[in-house]
């Protein structure tokens, strides 16, 4: 799968990585692992422009053949126990019909850098129980559930929304 690959930051300013952003995003959001809907009107409408004035926001796209094929997007936070910044990976997504074939990987490993090089103590990401491959691709790449102290059990990610 390497061959003909390519892993670039995106630059929201871009016109093709925006069209680029908003169609990997709407397929992963259509797949049930995203939820099963279409992005919003409105989320097709900001979401780059809202990344752009998210400060220090990262994101990478994978081309196959200059196919737009995955997407991984990275939002910084700050870790109160290291005193240092953190990589959230927010979402991160391949194609059905390319996965399975290392992408993920890569895409991970730009994010990875990303923290290198701005000192970051650790890279974050939340997983569905139920999405098996993904758990799969996230532990080859390192990750581990998180626990401060085995007796009190794993973290747990929670969401209220607000609108």
């Amino acid at each position: 799968m390497t061959d003909n690959l390519d892993i670039v930051k995106a630059n929201y300013s871009d016109s093709k990585h925006a069209v680029d952003i908003v169609a990997l995003m709407d397929d992963y959001a259509r797949d049930a692992m995203g939820g099963g809907e279409p992005l919003s009107i409105y989320s097709r409408q900001y979401l780059v422009a809202g990344l752009a004035k998210t400060s220090g926001a990262v994101t990478f796209l994978a081309y196959n053949d200059d196919r737009p094929i995955g997407i991984a997007t990275a939002i910084p936070g700050f870790s109160t126990f290291a005193a240092k910044p953190l990589l959230n990976v927010h979402d991160l997504a391949v194609i059905e019909s390319c996965r399975g074939r290392g992408v993920s990987q890569l895409l991970l490993a730009g994010i990875e850098r990303i923290a290198l090089e701005r000192g970051c103590c650790k890279v974050t990401l939340e997983v569905l129980e139920g999405n098996l491959a993904a758990r799969q691709a996230y532990e080859k790449f390192g990750f581990s559930s998180y626990k401060l102290n085995s007796s009190v059990g794993n973290a747990m990610f929670w969401q209220k929304i607000i609108t």
